[in-house]
This record gives structure tokens, C-alpha cells and sequence, in this order.
């Protein structure tokens, strides 16, 4: 346990990511700076989804299909289960947190999956990685669609309502360079599943510029004296209590449904992650006239939570029907971002 302990290391992309923020409160953009940036955001996030399509395979994408038993449950995880625990909990915050936090909390329970970590843990598992493939692409290609049209129900005083132009704006942004990319496969795909670090750099690269931006707008607003440590702490804490009552949920349902053990895997890591890469670009479009820092703010707690926590449930699949001993001595894992 000890010798654990001390060959933790701080996952570097939360270091980045707090670094981010703290920059953003010393020089946050203002004035014409701020037309800079949003530049920067808009082909930052482009780039990331092109790099999504050029690298992922239409075959995989029906290959998985095919568990149509296994992309219900996720779908129904991601946009059902997780929107009515987010009802729940707004009923529950409000009052207790400021608006644009309760708010955050509800936008964080209507985003679709991640991409790059589902697959990372799916696969560190030994579970289902081609359905794991396929779920968290669709989810994303979905989430273009319902995650709009779910803010615009659940949260209308907060996005303004649905938006046609809301709706084409990521579509743009994300729907648009995402089929470029499936066009430019049969050439830039193959090079890029041998260069995987290129998608990496422009995947937190893009969330690092997102975040600046976004709290920013926060620190030029004056929001944060809005949120006390307290408040931090307690956002923390209902992160933790979503993703343990998901987690729950998928398996107890993957095992009622008699899953299979790498199809139970692929359930569980996809139904139970939000979209840090995703969230933050539609938080920017959705919120118009909001500061969006503190709307974001559930989500970026919750993308590092679900990555300590599934980087330990994907160790323990990892395990199974092995003579390793959960004390250290098996493979390493490293948080996978997404």
C-alpha cells in the first residue's frame, strides 16, 4: 500500500487543466483578445473532431451495431438514465448552489460519452472494444442532436430555449469536421493510427483552449465570488454520488441482461462518461449571454473523477481470473483523456 502511494504520480492533463484556470484568473482575454480566442476555439475543437473522423473505421462502427442489446443500455444510460438523476439533482441543488453551478450539473447529466477514455478503459479491461467503439462514436454523432434538444427542455431559462442556430452551429463545428475527417480516411487514416500522440496533443489542446476561454468570460464577468470552497467541495461530492449510482446501474442491468464479461465492460465504461472535449465547445454555443465557466465547472470535476474511477474498475476487470494480487504488482494504468 505504501509503495502504491508513493508511485502515484498527478495525471499531467489535470495539472495542465489547473494551470488553465489559473491563468485565465491572472489574464483572462478581454477587449479584442476575446475575438482571438473564440478564433482559436472554433479551429481547435474543428481539428479535434476532423482527427475523430479521419481515425475512426465505418466498419467498426457496424461491427458494433450488431450488439443492439448492449447500444440500447448505453443509449439509454446516457440520455435517459443520466438526464433524469440530473432533474433529480437540480430539484435537490437549487437553492443550495448558485443558478449557473445547478445549471452545470444538469448540462453535465445531458452530454453525450467520450470517445478516446471508453475505448482506453474498455480495452485496459480486456472487454468488448469494437462495441465500445462503436457506442461512444454514436453517442457523440447523437449527442450533436439530443444534447440540444434536452438542454432546450430541461434548461429553457438557462439556453434560451432551442435554437436552429444553435444546432447548425455545432453541427459546424463538430458534425461537419467529423464526416471531412471519414472523407480524408482512405488517405490520413492509417498514418494517424500510427501517430496516436498527434490526436492527443490536439484533444487536450483543444479542451485547454475551451477552458481558457471559458473562465475568462467568468473572471471578466465577476462570477466566482458566486462559489465558495464549500460550494466546490459539494459539487465534488455530487459528481461522485452520479457516477457511483451509474456505475451501479450498467452493471446490475448488464448482468440481469446476462451479459457477457467484455460486453458488461464495454457497457459500463460507456454508459457511465461524459464529454469533456464535447461538453465544453456546446456549453459555449447553448449558454449564449452566459459567463460559462462556472456552468462548466461540474463537468471538468467530473472528468477527472471519472477517470481515477474508472482507471481503478478497469484495473480490477483487468484482474479477473488472474494470480495478480490487487496490491500494486499489476499493470500500471494512466488516465486516458476524452
Amino acid at each position: 500500500m505504501t509503495l502504491a502511494i508513493f508511485r502515484f504520480k498527478p495525471d499531467t492533463f489535470l495539472m495542465l487543466l489547473i494551470a488553465t484556470v489559473a491563468f485565465a484568473a491572472v489574464l483572462p482575454a478581454r477587449g479584442a483578445a476575446t475575438a482571438i480566442v473564440g478564433n482559436v476555439v472554433t479551429v481547435a475543437v474543428a481539428a479535434l473532431f476532423l482527427l475523430y473522423g479521419a481515425r475512426l473505421a465505418p466498419q467498426a462502427i457496424w461491427a458494433g451495431l450488431g450488439h443492439w442489446r448492449l447500444q440500447s443500455l448505453v443509449f439509454a444510460s446516457t440520455y435517459i438514465l443520466f438526464p433524469l438523476i440530473g432533474i433529480a439533482v437540480g430539484l435537490l441543488a437549487r437553492g443550495h448552489l448558485p443558478a449557473d453551478a445547478v445549471a452545470g450539473l444538469i448540462f453535465l447529466c445531458l452530454l453525450p460519452s467520450t470517445v478516446q477514455s471508453s475505448i482506453a478503459f474498455t480495452s485496459i479491461a480486456r472487454g468488448n472494444v469494437p462495441a465500445a467503439l462503436c457506442s461512444a462514436s454514436l453517442s457523440n454523432l447523437l449527442g450533436v442532436v439530443l444534447t440540444p434538444i434536452l438542454v432546450s427542455q430541461l434548461l429553457p431559462v438557462a439556453s434560451g430555449g432551442f435554437s436552429l442556430q444553435a444546432l447548425q452551429d455545432i453541427a459546424l463545428q463538430i458534425l461537419l469536421p467529423f464526416l471531412v475527417g471519414q472523407a480524408l480516411r482512405p488517405w490520413a487514416g492509417k498514418w494517424l493510427l500510427a501517430h496516436p500522440k498527434l490526436t492527443m496533443v490536439v484533444d487536450r489542446g483543444s479542451v485547454l483552449v475551451v477552458v481558457y476561454a471559458a473562465f475568462s468570460a467568468g473572471m471578466v464577468a465577476g462570477i466566482w465570488h458566486q462559489l465558495s470552497v464549500a460550494g466546490i467541495i459539494a459539487i465534488l461530492a455530487i459528481d461522485l454520488a452520479i457516477l457511483a449510482l451509474v456505475i451501479a446501474i450498467t452493471t446490475f442491468a448488464s448482468r440481469r441482461l446476462k451479459f457477457s464479461k467484455e460486453d458488461e465492460i464495454a457497457t459500463v465504461f460507456c454508459g457511465s462518461k461524459k464529454s469533456m472535449a464535447s461538453g465544453i465547445p456546446m456549453a459555449a454555443i447553448l449558454f449564449p449571454g452566459h459567463a460559462v465557466g462556472l456552468i462548466v465547472l461540474p463537468l471538468m470535476l467530473f472528468h477527472q473523477l471519472q477517470l481515477f474511477v474508472c482507471a481503478t474498475l478497469a484495473r480490477r476487470y483487468a484482474l479477473r481470473g488472474s494470480d495478480t494480487v490487487a496490491d500494486g504488482t499489476g499493470p500500471a494504468l494512466a488516465p486516458a483523456a476524452g
